[in-house]
């Protein structure tokens, strides 16, 4: 098969961009492993015309439309990625040994939410334990909130979260001062200073903190800034640059340091929601069509 473009992940950014590059009509497949990171929620959020949607449901419907338009789909996982020896463009091969050609790579494989390793998180993760107030904080308005200070980060979540309920606590190993503590009394936001030991659930909901010293906080939600790390493997492979944040550099239109290899999505950016990382896969695509047009110009004006 003659393929102009291989996406590397089947999430919003890169079923957007194959909705894209299939409807220019472009020879498209997309590999999927199958390990969407917002799995665990039973629904997304903030996604205009798709607001409390599955998030199972918004890939099901992308699929539909992509497959509409052409585009293959592969539920695979991609173990090595390289540039083709055989000819131009690029060759991957999967976990069953499937190798599969292309003249353009995107790569939008995400990211991992690395939890802290308190009893309890990972079970309810998606679900009252989360990260962003964005997403979830409506859902959670008035409740009793609980943000663990994981990160630098804690402190700008717990602000947020304010906005959404009068009851917000920080945990912290130590307690903030000065300025930082002046702007979380602002906001009424209470800090207990001590280090979360599990998480409390009673009937299948999340009641309280149980913190080292055996005291519980009770709350209804659980908010937490996670380790991101990236599921950058093919683009660590095709050789392309990396910042500082260990995420893919990538501009604008999501073109890396390796000409011919894109990325999009939270491969790229972490922080972004589905709806910036479906943009980002559909900028993305839009600027690969463009590229792939002006290498076939060039071609015929050489021949």
């Amino acid at each position: 098969m003659e393929r102009d473009v291989l996406i590397i992940g089947g999430g919003p950014a890169g079923l957007s961009a194959a909705l894209v590059l299939s409807r220019a009509r472009r020879a498209v497949t997309v590999v999927d492993a199958g390990e969407p990171r917002n799995a665990t929620a039973e629904h997304m959020h903030g996604f205009f015309t798709r607001d409390g949607m599955p998030p199972q449901a918004l890939l099901e419907t992308g699929r539909t439309e992509v497959r509409g338009y052409g585009a293959e789909i592969i539920d695979g996982r991609v173990e090595h990625a390289a540039k083709d020896e055989e000819g131009a463009g690029f060759v991957v091969t999967l976990d069953d040994g499937t190798r599969l050609r292309s003249r353009q790579v995107l790569v939008t494989t995400g990211v991992t939410d690395v939890l802290p390793d308190v009893p309890g998180l990972r079970e309810r993760w998606g679900r009252e334990v989360q990260m962003c107030p964005y997403c979830h904080g409506w859902e959670v308005r008035d409740k009793r909130i609980v943000v663990l200070a994981t990160s630098p980060k804690s402190l700008h979540q717990a602000t947020l979260l304010s906005q959404w309920s009068p009851d917000v606590t920080l945990v912290t190993g130590e307690a903030p001062e000065g300025e930082e503590a002046a702007r979380l009394d602002v906001r009424g936001i209470r800090v207990v200073e001590g280090e979360a030991r599990r998480v409390v659930v009673e009937d299948d909901r999340v009641t309280g903190i149980e913190l080292a010293d055996g005291s519980v906080l009770g709350c209804d939600a659980v908010f937490l800034a996670p380790e991101f790390v990236p599921k950058a493997g093919p683009a660590t492979d095709l050789g392309c640059a990396f910042g500082d944040d260990g995420f893919v550099e990538a501009d604008e239109t999501g073109r890396t340091s390796v000409p011919g290899v894109w990325a999009a999505g939270n491969v790229v950016n972490p922080m972004g929601q589905v709806i910036i990382a479906a943009s980002a896969g559909a900028m993305a695509g839009a600027m690969i069509n463009a590229e792939l047009i002006e290498a076939e110009i060039a071609s015929k004006l050489a021949a």
